[in-house]
């Protein structure tokens, strides 16, 4: 059987593969749309001397540009990484669909606050690929230490 959530992650792997890539945090999101990816994006922290161009806050705009809407009721976001609140907050207001992500932020995931920092309405599903959405995670900031002792 083929799983649909499994698929989508994969595409916003491949988006936090780039940020690797690129020496950002490997983060990557997408935005569904009636089956459609209609955003892709990728931290952009580093590059755009930007701390609030996260992967979530470049799709959700890319998103509501190709509806023309603020609203994103209808979709589905997909992240390699639970939100942090700053992209929850974005996210409450977009009154996005569900949110499907893969590895969990222990530190700053917005989910862990105990209070739901989304709109209500919005359907929250965990852990798809989590081991690959980790792996990347854990090799980057690995690879940040082992050159900071160098």
């Amino acid at each position: 059987m083929i799983n649909k959530d499994e698929i989508y992650m994969k595409e916003a792997l491949k988006e936090a593969k780039k940020a690797f890539a690129e020496d950002e945090v490997p983060v990557g999101s997408i935005i569904v749309y009636k089956n459609a990816i209609i955003a892709r994006g990728y931290n952009m922290c580093e590059r755009l001397c930007d701390p609030t161009a996260h992967a979530e806050m470049q799709v959700i705009t890319s998103a509501c540009n190709y509806l023309k809407s603020k609203y994103l009721d209808e979709c589905v976001l997909y992240t390699t990484l639970e939100p942090c609140s700053m992209c929850a907050g974005a996210l409450f207001w977009s009154k996005i669909g569900k949110i499907v992500y893969g590895a969990k932020d222990p530190k700053r995931g917005a989910f862990l606050l105990g209070q739901n920092l989304l709109h209500p309405r919005t359907i929250i599903k965990g852990g798809i690929l989590i081991g690959e959405c980790a792996y990347l995670l854990t090799s980057f900031f690995e690879k940040k230490r082992k050159l900071k002792k160098k």
